[in-house]
């Protein structure tokens, strides 16, 4: 797991634009859960993960207080059209057509995606002819969801779930042959439990570029652009005083 370059030093001409951004005294950001070991929730209902705690590190250095608001993936982005919160930090990649919506901060993480499947299946590879007949399951409305749609959707029956919870319950049901999701939140939820045996099926995989985009960035409304400069500036600092690297490690270990 590759972590994301230090960020270069902003222009002064955004800095400059980051002190309006200060009026803020409370953001609210937007997550999905649960997606471990990015955002979900421990046993007594406490919000945790990467993201969460990334994102309360960010809000510390600016000096705001943080609000998490949980909300669906089918509606995170009109949600913030809507302003029931002022940014999405949910594990939510970057590329060209959310773009198109939102105002993205730079990456803050660059995961792989991966095939997932039942210890014991045959599968060895990831084809046309391989998956042919065979039912996937991606979560509905996300990057996975369209390279799986684009890529296999002729030959293979597409399932598709609001939650990686409720693709694993069909996956345990026998109702599904394959999953494909982002490499962090298959290994929590399938590699590390104690109490399934799942395998990684291939290599993983990254590109293209125009399904698997940039790395995930938090996301703004286009007009925010004070905001977003701010958060740039603390991760920024986050990336360079080793707090970054300290939430890092303690939910993916050492590289």
């Amino acid at each position: 797991m590759k972590k994301v370059l230090s960020l270069s030093v902003l222009s002064l001409a955004v800095a400059a634009t980051s002190a309006q951004a200060r009026d803020y005294d409370e953001i609210r950001i937007g997550v999905d859960v649960p997606y471990e070991p990015m955002e979900y929730r421990t046993p007594d209902g406490e919000l945790t993960g990467f993201d969460i705690d990334l994102g309360n590190a960010l809000c510390a250095e600016i000096g705001i207080q943080c609000e998490w608001v949980v909300q669906g993936w089918d509606g995170i982005i009109p949600g913030l059209m809507a302003r029931k919160y002022d940014a999405i930090m949910s594990s939510m990649t970057i590329n060209d057509e959310r773009r198109e919506q939102v105002l993205f901060s730079e990456p803050y993480f660059t995961p792989p995606s991966a095939w997932f499947a039942p210890a014991g299946s045959a599968l060895e590879e990831t084809t046309e002819a391989s998956l042919e007949d065979l039912t996937i399951g991606v979560q509905r409305g996300t990057l996975q969801d369209n390279y799986v749609t684009d890529m296999y959707g002729n030959v293979a029956n597409v399932n598709r779930y609001a939650t990686a919870d409720d693709m694993v319950l069909d996956m345990e049901a026998q109702r599904l042959d394959i999953l494909f999701l982002d490499y962090p939140v298959g290994k929590a939820t399938l590699l590390d439990s104690e109490n399934r045996d799942y395998k990684v099926i291939g290599e993983m995989i990254t590109e293209p570029k125009e399904y698997f985009g940039d790395g995930f960035g938090i996301a703004f409304r286009q007009r925010d652009e004070a905001l977003a400069a701010q958060f740039n500036e603390a991760l920024n600092t986050l990336q360079e005083d080793g707090t970054y690297d300290e939430i890092h490690q303690r939910y993916f270990g050492e590289e």
